[in-house]
C-alpha cells in the first residue's frame, strides 16, 4: 500500500494513493481469475443463500445498505458467501475499504494498518472498515493489538472464520461485534448459481456451447455439498474439459460430472465445532433409537478419517447414560467392542462399530443409573452432612473395640438374601428406576423393599 504526504496551509495530510479495494482490476487479470472468482456476486441480487440474515428487513441487510455497519464476525463453512458479502459491503459503503489475510500478516502490519486509519479519520473525517480473512489464525496477542481500535471505532472489523469464533477470537473482539453464522447453500441456491453461470456471458460460461444432462447436474448440486466454490470448480473443470462435437457442443454428461468432482468432500475437522456436532449428532440419534441415523453419522466420522476409538467410547458412554439398567449388557458389548477395535483395527474395525451402535441404538432405553449420580452428587454437596452409621464401619484391626460393625445384619443369612435394615441416616430416593426392558425386573424388586423400608 503506497502513500505520499502533502503539506497544505502547514498541515500535513497523508493520502493514499492505492485504490480502496483490489477488485477493481484490469480487464485481461480479471478474465484469468477462477470461475468461482468471476461469479463473486456484486450485488444482493447476485447473492444466494442466506436469507436469514441478509433478506430485505434484515439486521445486517438494513445497516449495509444505511451504510452503518458496526464490527462484525461472519462465520461458516467453506464457499457459503462470507468473504463475497464483505465485498458487496465494500462496493456499497463510503468507507474506505481494506483487506488482509490472517495467515500473512502480523502485529507490525495490524498497527500501520490502524495508524492508517487514524490519519484518514483525521485528514479526511474517513472510517476504515478492515475485512480480516481468517481471523482464527491471529494469536490472543493480534487480536489484544486490534481490540483497542476496534473498541474506539478507529477501525470497523468484519472478521471471517471458517471456525466457531467462541473458541477462538477474544471474548472482548466478540463482545464489540455481532456475530452472524453462515449456513451451507441449498441445493435450490447452488442451481440459481450454477445455471447463472451458465448463462452469464460476461463472466461465466455463456459463451461456450454446454448442454448438461439432468443427471450430471444433480450429481453436482448434491456433491457439492451446499459449497459454491466447490459447484463451479468442478463446472469449470467440466465444461473446460469436454471436447466440442460436430455441432459444437460440449456434453456435460454423468461421467464428465462424476469425473470433475471427484470425490465428494467431507465437512469434517478434528477439534473444532463440526466434530462436536457430528459426535453429538451420533450419540443422540444412538440415544433417539434411530440406528439408521446412528451408522450414518458414525460412517461419515470415519471417511473422514476419525479415530475408530473415539467412536468406540463415546458409544460406551451412551451404553451406560442412556441405555443403563434397561439393558445392562449394552455396557459390556460397548466395553467388548473398544477392545476390539484396537485389536482388529481399520477398516474391519467399522464393522465392530456398526454392530456396538446398532445394539445400543436398538436397545431399549433408562439414564435412570446417570440421574441417580447426578443427585446423589447434588445431595453431596447441598444435602445434609451424613456419617457411616456404626453398624456399617469397617471392624477389623480395633474397630470391633469402638462398636464398629455391632449389630449389623448379613443379608446372605437371611431368607431371598435380604433383611430390612438401614444403610445411611435421612434416607432420600436417588434412583428411580424405569419400566423399560430389564429394569423393569428391578423396578418391581425395588418397589416391595422400599415399601418394606418405609416402614423401619
Amino acid at each position: 500500500m503506497g502513500f505520499k504526504s502533502i503539506k497544505i496551509n502547514g498541515i500535513v495530510g497523508i493520502f493514499f494513493n492505492m485504490k480502496q479495494t483490489d477488485f477493481l482490476e484490469n480487464a485481461a487479470s480479471y478474465k484469468n481469475k477462477p470461475l468461482a472468482a468471476r461469479m463473486s456476486p456484486r450485488s444482493f441480487k447476485e447473492f444466494m443463500g442466506q436469507d436469514n440474515i441478509v433478506s430485505d428487513g434484515k439486521l445486517l441487510r438494513r445497516s449495509i445498505e444505511a451504510d452503518n455497519l458496526g464490527s462484525v464476525i461472519f462465520f461458516g463453512p467453506p464457499g457459503t458467501g462470507k468473504s463475497a458479502l464483505a465485498r458487496i459491503i465494500a462496493s456499497k459503503t463510503k468507507a474506505y475499504f481494506e483487506e488482509a489475510n490472517a495467515v500473512t500478516i502480523g502485529i507490525a502490519d495490524i498497527r500501520k494498518i490502524i495508524e492508517h486509519a487514524k490519519s484518514r479519520a483525521e485528514m479526511a473525517g474517513k472510517k476504515t472498515i478492515l475485512m480480516l480473512d481468517e481471523i482464527h489464525h491471529f494469536n490472543r496477542s493480534q487480536q489484544d493489538a486490534l481490540l483497542p481500535d476496534v473498541e474506539r471505532g478507529v477501525i470497523t472489523l468484519i472478521g471471517i472464520t471458517t471456525e466457531n469464533p467462541f473458541f477462538y477470537i477474544n471474548a472482548a473482539i466478540i463482545s464489540r461485534s455481532i456475530v452472524f453464522e453462515f449456513q451451507l447453500l441449498s441445493k435450490q441456491a447452488l442451481l440459481c448459481i450454477l445455471e447463472s453461470t451458465l448463462k452469464d456471458k460476461d463472466n461465466g460460461l455463456g459463451n461456450y456451447k454446454v448442454k448438461m444432462s439432468e443427471e450430471a447436474k444433480e450429481h453436482l448440486l448434491l456433491n457439492a455439498g451446499g459449497d459454491a466454490r466447490k459447484l463451479l470448480n468442478a463446472l469449470e473443470i467440466g465444461v473446460l474439459s469436454t471436447k466440442i462435437n460436430e455441432k459444437g457442443i460440449r456434453n456435460f454428461d454423468i461421467t464428465v460430472a462424476q469425473e470433475s468432482m471427484q470425490k465428494r468432500a467431507i465437512l469434517y475437522d478434528h477439534s473444532g465445532d463440526v466434530h462436536y456436532d457430528h459426535i453429538s449428532a451420533f450419540i443422540k440419534s444412538m440415544r433417539g433409537t434411530d440406528p439408521d441415523a446412528a451408522v450414518y453419522w458414525m460412517a461419515k466420522m470415519l471417511a473422514a478419517g476419525e479415530d475408530p476409538r473415539f467412536i468406540a467410547r463415546r458409544i460406551i458412554i451412551c451404553a451406560s447414560e442412556d441405555v443403563g439398567m434397561a439393558d445392562p449388557s449394552a455396557l459390556i458389548l460397548a466395553v467388548s467392542a473398544l477392545k476390539a477395535v484396537e485389536f482388529v483395527g481399520m477398516p474391519e474395525a467399522r464393522i465392530i462399530l456398526a454392530q456396538a451402535a446398532v445394539y445400543v441404538a436398538c436397545a431399549p432405553k433408562s439414564n435412570a443409573s446417570y440421574m441417580a449420580i447426578e443427585q446423589a452428587l447434588l445431595e453431596v454437596k447441598n444435602g445434609k452432612v451424613r456419617n457411616v452409621p456404626n453398624h456399617l464401619k469397617d471392624a477389623n484391626l480395633d474397630g470391633k473395640e469402638l462398636g464398629h460393625g455391632q449389630g449389623y445384619k448379613y443379608p446372605h443369612d437371611f431368607e431371598e438374601h435380604y433383611v430390612e435394615q438401614s444403610y445411611w441416616t435421612d434416607p432420600v430416593e436417588l434412583y428411580v428406576p424405569t419400566k423399560e426392558g430389564y429394569e423393569g425386573k428391578i423396578h418391581e424388586r425395588l418397589l416391595g423393599i422400599r415399601k418394606k423400608k418405609s416402614k423401619i
